[in-house]
């Protein structure tokens, strides 16, 4: 099992970096690594949310004995623990892999991470929409710009950083 989740983690890596040439003056790898894993994540959220919405809830409300909820809800309540758990071992494992933080410490700090960016995401949209009178696909787009380089620059330097970066930083202040 372990051989082949090398093989998995190797073929995503050798495909990133292969897009990756072209860009090598421009942009940074790891950011292009961030990019490439978490469009693919989030490609992959859309497609189950899609998949449990239509056919596994289709389209009705989910009548637990204490509680009833909306397909919509229930969608993304069943989605986000998978996407949760593919978007942490990308990060870990593709993306910032010269992280020397414990997994568990990524773990937490990428629960907290993804916490501030549902916060983030409830907070610009509730502000766009219903403060600003900005129409929702804009919000949206503006607000998932914005989460995209908190979540970058957080996941960065908290939930993946190396040591040795956090030892630079100190010295710096």
């Amino acid at each position: 099992m372990l051989q082949l989740s090398r093989l998995i983690r190797d073929l995503i890596i050798a495909v990133i970096d292969w897009f990756y040439q072209p860009f090598q003056p421009y942009i940074k790898q790891v950011t292009f690594r961030y990019a490439a894993t978490g469009g693919m994540n989030t490609v992959f959220d859309i497609f189950l949310y899609f998949i449990f919405y239509t056919y596994v809830f289709q389209k009705q409300n989910v009548d637990l004995w204490f509680l009833t909820i909306s397909p919509h809800i229930a969608a993304f309540l069943f989605v986000f623990p998978i996407t949760f758990s593919t978007g942490f071992l990308l990060g870990k494992y593709v993306t910032f892999t010269q992280s020397d933080l414990r997994g568990r410490i990524q773990l937490f700090r990428y629960g907290v991470s993804v916490g501030g960016s549902i916060l983030l995401n409830y907070v610009l949209l509730k502000l766009f929409v219903e403060v600003f009178g900005w129409y929702a696909t804009f919000s949206k787009i503006t607000t998932t710009m914005v989460v995209v380089v908190y979540s970058y620059v957080i996941q960065k330097h908290f939930t993946f950083r190396t040591v040795q970066k956090a030892e630079e930083a100190m010295e710096g202040q």
